[in-house]
């Protein structure tokens, strides 16, 4: 049975790729239309905007079980995680999964000062040693996946005294996380958390950039970085906020309400509830075609293409070689159903072909 708030979301059956964006609600579909009406006639308030920010900071905070204050505004993953490479100092050591999404490697590697070692997904808690200065890891591999072992990975950090990053764009919402055990924990948001792209967040802790062992550097300071953002639009005096607001980056305003909506319905959800329901039907899924129970919403198959899946009515996506199927809440047994009806049929066309 699907949860309750599956009605407040679009029936799409067949759609299984969720990994690649979120469905919206009906309710974040109607803000954004009204923000797109206000806009066609120039009733657009910024300054009004700022409450609607002020819950995205809320809501990301009450999912990932951090402070509002200490909740940044961003607009996509790899501007927090260059901020943080660029905080770096030269000749830092950082320690990364050797086949991770992009937006977590590239700001490093694209960074000469740096020293970047890559190693398996699997090994990057043992990697973490004496003189590593920071590993960063996708919590939830986009290709495959594939959940890291983020208890393991915060103790050895703890051990050798390395800071954290943890991209959770395709956890976030259903992965129980504690955002407090890392130093920065970071989300796009139109995937699982079913926001307009655009928007990402990031949970920062106070430690990184308060007190005598601060590091941490807002490199894209703004004027929404300060705490009153309308106060502060020429220079040349730096006024940031002691919040992680100075993080901020200026808001887009056509689609923050609309975000707030998103993100304050799944706030009100239990991650932990929501945890068993999407992996139970991946689990269901994977059940159907024969592969063994996982960990994770994402399963990837491989040997079916995603363009025959689409012609049985399947929504998914084809990465590295596989079909990569993703399952959410407004998913059903109706959508495990058909993705291994799909899946079956694709493998018997490719077989007779």
């Amino acid at each position: 049975m699907s949860p309750d708030i599956a009605v407040a979301f679009e029936r799409i059956p067949g759609y299984l790729d969720t990994a690649c964006y979120g469905l919206p609600a009906h309710a974040t579909v109607a803000a954004l239309h009204r923000a797109a009406a206000d806009w066609a006639v120039a009733a657009t308030d910024p300054c009004a905007l700022d409450h609607s920010v002020e819950r995205l900071r809320a809501a990301f905070g009450a999912i990932v079980g951090a402070a509002a204050a200490d909740v940044a505004l961003a607009g996509s993953v790899s501007q927090v995680v260059g901020m943080v490479a660029a905080s770096l100092p030269p000749g830092a050591r950082v320690v990364a999964a050797e086949h991770d999404f992009a937006s977590v490697l590239f700001p490093f590697l694209a960074d000469p000062r740096l020293d970047v070692t890559l190693v398996p997904f699997e090994a990057l808690a043992d990697a973490v040693v004496p003189g590593v200065d920071l590993v960063a890891v996708s919590a939830v591999q986009s290709s495959d996946g594939r959940v890291a072992d983020l208890a393991a990975v915060r103790e050895a950090a703890s051990a050798v005294g390395a800071r954290t990053l943890v991209d959770i764009s395709h956890g976030a919402a259903w992965l129980p996380i504690t955002a407090t055990d890392f130093d920065v924990v970071v989300a796009a948001g139109y995937k699982w958390l079913t926001a307009p792209r655009g928007l990402a967040f990031a949970a920062i802790s106070p430690a990184a950039y308060t007190g005598a062992a601060a590091w941490l550097r807002p490199v894209y300071a703004s004027w929404y970085g300060a705490d009153r953002p309308w106060e502060s639009l020429y220079g040349p005096q730096l006024l940031a906020s002691a919040s992680a607001r100075r993080f901020d980056t200026s808001p887009p305003w056509q689609l923050v309400e609309a975000g707030a909506v998103a993100l304050e319905l799944l706030a009100a959800q239990d991650v932990a509830r929501t945890h068993e329901y999407v992996v139970g039907l991946a689990n269901a899924f994977r059940e159907g075609i024969g592969m063994k129970p996982g960990t994770s919403a994402i399963v990837p198959v491989a040997g079916v293409d995603a363009r025959a899946l689409a012609r049985e009515g399947v929504r998914a996506t084809s990465r590295d070689g596989r079909s990569r199927f993703s399952f959410y809440l407004y998913n059903n047994m109706a959508d495990v159903a058909a993705g291994i009806a799909a899946v079956r049929a694709s493998s018997l066309a490719a077989v007779a072909s």
